[in-house]
């Protein structure tokens, strides 16, 4: 076995790789696994929100309390990945009794007026009463016919930009982090856990480590990994998804309800916006998540009333995960609890040295690293402080002068500000990159944008070894051009850093694509179907991919 560490925790999301950060800011000696990449699972699906949850003060007060407070922090130690987004509440006549429209305005802003509360602890502005001409004046895409309307604030952030700078302090404090590296065996001694095998999936190298404690924070996948150590987890896992669309079409936020009566929301989410989301029970496979036509129908009829616009834009894409929700028996998916728990395997299935932490929500998730690792110290009968609510993340310390940048390094300032957004005061070390070589300052990914610089970043120093981690690290291929314009360009880049060959990056950009066609084959037909074919017809016969074609059907079908 190798060195033995103190922790090793499996999981990549924003729960594992906020406790691999606590855990090694606190001594301990870390192993942070993911199997895939950071965010690839259910972190990186989610809304983009760290918010209080409004619904949940119907039965889960403490839930909206703790997401509140927690979400103050976390907009403290990543400022830079953090932005408001004003949300809209409207009142629609209902053509009934006029009396009626008026006291749903009444009894809504009477909720809100409980909301300001919490929202304070977030640094959420306090909910406005808006008439109907205030409405319409803020959001004209709203229909008229309205009884008037409700603010009320919340927080969005770049999921994926959130989990990797958690990796990245982890590794600052010394802990060891391997994405693309799955758990293939928990090794037990006794009723002990006391390390792991583990392989490689991209080289196939396997490997023996040692630990104290093994710590499941693999979300949805929690029952399963738990079956390796002979250890039994019940969730009630939940299907959710979000359309996306094309570009920013509101700059606020608009609250709708499906035909069942499920809130649902439009959500502009830095250069697009977002629709969403589902909340269903789902028992697929979690490694290939499909969206269905009556999903997509479901989110479109439901944001109709409130905002007709949103047939104007086109659905470039979605995402979909699964919530690892604790178990409910005997109610709907979305009244199923948003709390979390930290289970001790010791207690509950007479197994030691294994510890879970399921449920749970975005907002909340430094302070259960905190609550996860507070259990971890005590286990291994060691003291020390919590400090992840002080001490910034990576890029969070100092916001960057964006004009001074783009005019010392001569490029665009709206390059500068989105660089200085994924990766805050880090940007200047990203531009002085561009000073090696005029090639560093290319633009990519012209629907972000991303810089060559930026890629090779990626690939030096956060663990990024594909187009698909440089997806998630950059959005390179994430816009309107869904990778028709940069994934080629960017297999470049990847290959001249990786050193691969010329098969091998065929075989990435094939990949990609085909990563890419999958969230975005449910919602393509028409004209833009069409313009599928012709695409995969160009690269096929540019760059000789001739299994390209293939793989693109075979997703298709």
């Amino acid at each position: 076995m190798s060195a033995l560490y103190d922790l090793i925790v499996v999981g990549g999301g924003c729960n594992g790789t906020g406790i691999a950060r606590d855990a090694a800011m606190r001594g301990l000696k870390v192993c942070l696994l993911e199997k895939n990449d950071f965010a690839a699972g259910t972190t990186g699906a989610s809304s983009g929100m760290i918010h209080g949850g409004p619904r949940y003060l119907q039965y889960e007060v403490g839930t909206t309390k703790l997401a509140c407070q927690d979400a103050n922090y976390i907009r403290r130690i990543a400022p830079h990945l953090c932005f408001r987004i004003p949300f809209i509440v409207p009142v629609m006549k209902e053509g009934g009794e006029a009396w009626a429209d008026k006291l749903r305005l009444e009894l809504i802003e009477t909720f809100f007026e409980v909301y300001d509360r919490f929202s304070a602890l977030k640094g959420g502005k306090r909910h406005t009463r808006l008439s109907p001409e205030e409405l319409q004046q803020l959001e004209p895409g709203i229909p008229s016919g309205v009884e008037g309307g409700v603010t009320f604030d919340e927080w969005g952030i770049d999921t994926n930009r959130l989990c990797v700078a958690n990796a990245l302090a982890a590794a600052q404090y010394g802990a060891e982090v391997q994405n693309h590296t799955e758990v293939t065996r928990v090794i037990k001694e006794g009723g002990r856990v006391i390390g792991v095998e583990v392989r490689n999936t991209q080289t196939g190298t396997c490997e023996t480590l040692a630990g104290k404690i093994l710590f499941n924070a693999t979300g949805p996948w929690s029952p399963r990994f738990g079956a390796l150590a002979g250890v039994s987890i019940k969730l009630r896992p939940a299907k959710g998804i979000h359309l996306v669309l094309d570009r920013r079409l509101t700059n606020m936020a608009i609250v709708s309800k499906c035909v069942d009566g499920r809130q649902i929301f439009i959500n502009p989410h830095e250069n697009y916006t977002l629709v969403g989301t589902t909340d269903d029970d789902y028992y697929g496979d979690l490694d290939d998540i499909q969206v269905t036509e009556d999903e997509i129908r479901y989110l479109i009829e439901g944001i109709e009333p409130v905002f007709p616009e949103v047939h104007q834009a086109r659905i470039i894409t979605t995402w979909r995960g699964v919530r690892p929700t604790l178990y409910g028996h005997d109610c709907y998916e979305d009244e199923l609890s948003r709390e979390h728990e930290v289970i001790d395997h010791a207690t509950t299935d007479g197994v030691e040295g294994i510890l879970s932490i399921i449920g749970g929500k975005l907002a909340s998730y430094r302070v259960m690293a905190e609550e996860a690792t507070d259990l971890a110290l005590k286990k291994l009968e060691m003291k020390a402080g919590c400090q992840t609510h002080q001490v910034p993340l990576p890029g969070g310390d100092q916001e960057p002068d964006v004009f001074g940048l783009a005019k010392g390094y001569g490029i665009d300032p709206y390059v500068v500000r989105r660089l200085g957004y994924r990766h805050g005061s880090g940007a200047e070390e990203i531009l002085r990159q561009t000073q090696q070589s005029p090639r560093h300052k290319t633009v990519l990914c012209p629907c972000e944008p991303v810089i060559e610089a930026e890629l090779r970043h990626c690939i030096q120093g956060e663990w990024a070894t594909t187009l698909t981690d440089l997806f998630r690290r950059t959005r390179c291929g994430s816009g309107p051009c869904q990778g028709g314009l940069c994934a080629v360009p960017a297999s470049s880049v990847l290959a001249e850093e990786k050193g691969l060959s010329a098969e091998q990056t065929i075989t990435e950009l094939a990949d990609f694509l085909q990563f890419l066609w999958k969230a975005r084959s449910s919602v393509v037909d028409g004209e833009q179907l069409a313009q599928e074919e012709v695409n995969a017809a160009i690269f096929q016969g540019t760059l000789g991919l001739s299994a390209l074609m293939s793989q693109l059907k075979t997703g298709r079908s």
